[in-house]
C-alpha cells in the first residue's frame, strides 16, 4: 500500500492501515522535506485538532463544499472517535469557548509527535523529497507510480492525500486516472484594503462585528481583527470560505460593509444617538464611548465623521450624526485583493465527490484507488473542521484498505 501525501489525512491513513493490518506493507511518500506542515502551523502553532460539535448535522453545516459527503462519512468516524483515538495514545484534547479543540499542551508538536510515534510503532515507511509525477493501472490491476526522480513504485492499494492545489493544471496527473476535477479556488483568506486609513489601527480587534459583501447574500458575524493590510479574524475567514467561488469571480475586488455594533441596525443606531444627545448631552463625544468599542476604533470613527475632540453630545449636528450612524453600522471598505491566512492555505475544488464512495473513500471508477483530505472537493470554515475531515477520510480509507488486504 502507498499513501501519497505526508499531511494530516495521509499520515492518519498510513498509520491506521498499518495498525489495522500488521501484515500490510505501508509506504508514505511526501514531495517536500517536511511532514505534517499544516499541523505544525494550525491554530497559531497549537493545532486546532477538531471542533466540539454536538452532532453530525451541526458539523456538516460548516462545510461550504461537501456537506452531504461529510455527513455520510462522519457516520463512520466522528469527533468523539478523534478525541478517543488521541486519548488512547496519551494526547488529551481541551475545548475552548468557541468550540475549537486543542491538545492540553497548546502545542502542535504534541500531535506531530503522536503521529510520528504511531508510524514508527507500526513500521510505516516514509520517503520525503519524493514527488509523484504520474500513476497508471497495470494489466494485473496494481498501481504503478512514476516518480520525479525517474524511479517507479508499485502497490495494490493507493491512497492519494496530496492536499489542495492552487492551479487547475496541477491536477493533471490525477485526471489521468479518469477522474473529474472541480477547478480550485482559494479559501480562508483575509481582505486587503490598500491605502485605507483603518489599517493604521492594526492590532485592534472587535469580538462581535458583522461583515457583509455588498451586492451579495454573503455575511458573517464574529471576531474581526484589523491588520496592516486590511481585515482578518474568524468572521472574515468564514466569509472567505463561503464566498470562495463568488469572490474569485469578482477577482477579489468588492465592497465590504462592516457593522461594528451589530446589536444596532441603522435606524436603531440613529435613535440611540439621538437619545444620547439628551441623556449625556454635556459629555464630550470623544471621551464617552457608549458602545464598548476599542477606544482607538471609537476615536477613528469620530475622526472619519469630522467630529472634533471638544464636541459634546448635545451639540452633535444632524449631518455628523448621520455620518456616524453609517460609520458604525455600514462602514464601506473597498477590498482589492486577498492575503493567505498565515500558512493555513486551504483551497476548495478537487476530485469530484460523486466519483468517491464516502463509506470507503474508494474511487467509484478505479478500484484500489482511494482519496483522503483536501484533494477532494471538500473544505470547511476555520475552527477545526478541515482537520476533522482529514482524520475521518484518512481513517475510513485505512479501514477499507485493511479489510480488502486481509481478505
Amino acid at each position: 500500500m502507498i499513501v501519497i501525501g505526508g499531511g494530516a489525512a495521509g499520515f492518519f491513513c498510513a498509520v491506521n492501515a498499518a495498525r489495522l493490518d500488521p501484515q500490510l506493507d505501508v509506504l508514505l511518500l511526501e514531495k517536500t522535506g517536511k511532514l505534517l506542515s499544516k499541523v505544525k502551523v494550525s491554530g497559531g502553532g497549537r493545532c486546532n485538532v477538531t471542533h466540539a460539535a454536538p452532532d453530525i448535522a451541526y458539523m456538516a453545516r460548516h462545510y461550504p463544499r461537501g456537506q452531504h459527503f461529510v455527513k455520510k462519512a462522519f457516520g463512520h468516524f466522528f469527533v468523539p472517535d478523534t478525541i478517543e483515538w488521541f486519548r488512547e495514545r496519551g494526547v488529551t484534547l481541551k475545548t475552548e469557548a468557541d468550540g475549537r479543540m486543542f491538545p492540553v499542551t497548546d502545542s502542535s508538536q504534541t500531535i506531530i509527535d503522536c503521529l510520528l510515534r504511531e508510524a514508527d510503532l507500526h513500521h510505516v515507511k516514509i520517503a520525503v523529497q519524493t514527488e509523484v509525477s504520474g500513476i497508471t493501472r497495470t494489466d494485473s490491476g496494481t498501481w504503478q507510480l512514476q516518480l520525479q526522480n525517474g524511479q517507479q513504485r508499485e502497490a495494490e492499494y493507493l491512497c492519494i492525500a496530496a492536499g489542495g492545489y492552487a492551479q487547475a493544471d496541477k491536477f493533471g496527473w490525477l485526471k489521468a486516472t479518469g477522474h473529474q476535477v472541480v477547478a480550485p479556488a482559494p479559501s480562508l483568506f483575509t481582505f486587503n484594503t490598500p491605502g485605507h486609513p483603518i489599517t493604521a489601527l492594526m492590532g485592534v480587534s472587535v469580538p462581535g462585528a458583522q461583515v457583509k459583501i455588498a451586492g451579495a447574500k454573503l455575511q458573517e458575524q464574529g471576531p474581526v481583527l484589523i491588520t496592516h493590510w486590511g481585515l482578518s479574524g474568524p468572521a472574515v475567514l468564514r466569509l472567505s470560505a463561503w464566498g470562495a467561488r463568488e469572490l474569485q469571480q469578482l477577482q477579489y475586488k468588492f465592497t465590504a460593509l462592516v457593522n461594528w455594533v451589530p446589536a444596532f441596525h441603522e435606524q436603531a443606531m440613529r435613535e440611540t444617538l439621538q437619545g444620547l444627545r439628551f441623556s449625556i448631552g454635556k459629555q464630550k463625544i470623544h471621551q464617552k464611548n457608549p458602545f464598548e468599542l476599542p477606544q482607538r476604533l471609537w476615536q477613528f470613527h469620530l475622526q472619519q465623521t469630522g467630529i472634533h475632540e471638544e464636541m459634546r453630545w448635545a451639540d452633535l449636528p444632524s449631518k455628523e450624526q448621520q455620518l456616524l450612524v453609517k460609520q458604525l453600522t455600514a462602514m464601506e471598505l473597498a477590498v482589492q485583493g486577498k492575503t493567505t491566512f498565515k500558512e493555513e492555505f486551504v483551497t476548495c475544488g478537487g476530485i469530484q465527490l460523486s466519483e468517491i464512495n464516502p463509506a470507503t473513500m474508494e474511487s467509484r471508477i478505479a478500484p484500489g484507488l482511494y482519496f483522503a483530505g483536501e484533494v477532494m472537493d471538500v473544505d470547511g470554515i476555520t475552527g477545526g473542521f478541515n482537520f476533522q475531515h482529514a482524520w475521518t477520510s484518512g481513517w475510513i480509507a485505512a479501514r477499507d484498505i485493511a479489510l480488502a488486504a486481509g481478505c
